[in-house]
């Protein structure tokens, strides 16, 4: 049986899906870059845009609509967003592990553009934690 969910909780999910609509549209925006956008990076990053693997792309695609998917049901106040989240969050690692790992976009982007990666995954992991403490204390089931 449900109990009655806190107010940080609902600000908490409420943030979520703003933060998850937002890397929706990130997608969006990079899968329907106007060729105008593309002339205008620099050799390196439209290289680096370009030869951005499939299932890179694919992986972003997992990352984003799934954390949206995971926040409309913590709304929704269902337990599902859990494994929800948690699929979000392979699609984050695996992306990831392209930009840290693999690609060249340190370099082309620079150090300091490794902040923003860092969050994404902070803030994944701290909405299945989240998520987790709200099946346990049945604001959601």
């Amino acid at each position: 049986m449900k109990t009655k969910a806190p107010t940080f909780y609902w600000i908490i999910s409420s943030v979520a899906l703003l933060w998850n609509a937002m890397g929706c549209l990130a997608y969006i925006g990079q899968k329907m870059m106007p060729p105008e956008v593309l002339e205008a990076m620099s050799e390196a990053e439209r290289n680096l845009h370009l030869s951005t693997p499939s299932w890179v792309t694919a992986a972003f695609a997992i990352a984003v609509w799934f954390g949206l998917l995971g926040s409309i049901l913590l709304l929704l106040r269902k337990a599902m967003a859990h494994p929800i989240l948690v699929i979000s969050l392979v699609g984050i690692v695996v992306q990831q592990f392209w930009i840290f790992f693999i690609s060249d976009s340190l370099e082309v982007y620079g150090a300091e553009q490794s902040i923003m990666p860092i969050v994404v995954l902070l803030f994944a992991i701290y909405l299945i934690i989240f998520t987790r403490k709200a099946k346990a204390s049945n604001w959601i089931n």
